[in-house]
């Protein structure tokens, strides 16, 4: 697998709370380089990365990092996103619905949230750390009925990241419109190689170019 085929995967990844614009600009200019499937960046930049990089796909998060916020709040967020020029959203589940079993209401949150996305790409972040087995499995279906576009492992700012466990389980319960996207902990080349292999259609980090190109990353 070339860089050039990883690259096209990878969601170029800058969501520390302390990154500043000169920092969100090398990570823009490394998406264009490297041709990256995305930048995903805060909401308080993506005006600014918009107006400054008209051609770049962008990506931001909402809910991020707990999940929690009421639904309003989830679509607000997502709205003024899109407004702003995000192409895609990344949205924590609500983790607590979750663990109350309450997965109307997790499913319903989800279509709110995909209605104010419209066309753009909604991907929905499990925060797989926090989950069994049967709650990742249930979080599937909800994700598939309410007509997400992907699935995604983590925030990054868990107790843990993307397992090859989580993706396998992942592939096999979703519905076929469901792609995966496996982000936090992707350390290595062949992290990223076998994330592929077993069904991501994206990987999110902040290290890609670091890992495929040895150059350090642009918060350093």
């Amino acid at each position: 697998m070339t860089n050039e085929e990883i690259f096209r995967r990878i969601d170029h990844t800058l969501l520390s709370p302390t990154a500043t614009l000169m920092q969100i600009r090398t990570l823009c200019i490394e998406a264009l380089d490297y041709k990256t499937a995305s930048v995903c960046i805060p909401p308080c930049y993506v005006k600014r990365v918009h107006d400054e990089f008209p051609t770049l796909n962008i990506c931001t998060v909402i809910g991020f990092p707990l999940g929690y916020e009421v639904t309003e709040a989830k679509v607000l967020e997502a709205s003024r996103a899109i407004a702003d020029g995000a192409n895609e959203i990344d949205m924590v589940v609500n983790i607590t619905a979750i663990k109350n079993h309450d997965f109307d209401f997790v499913m319903e949150e989800i279509q709110e949230v995909k209605a104010a996305c419209g066309s753009h790409i909604l991907k929905v972040i499990a925060e797989t750390c926090y989950l069994n087995e049967d709650e990742k499995i249930m979080l599937c279906h909800s994700v598939t009925t309410a007509g997400a576009d992907f699935i995604k492992t983590s925030t990054g700012f868990g107790s843990a990241g993307a397992t090859k466990e989580d993706i396998k389980l992942f592939d096999k319960n979703v519905g076929k419109n469901v792609k995966i996207k496996a982000a936090g902990g992707i350390k290595t080349r062949e992290d990223m190689e076998e994330f592929i292999k077993l069904g991501c259609s994206r990987l999110g980090t902040s290290s890609g170019v670091k890992i495929l190109t040895g150059k350090k990353k642009q918060a350093e």
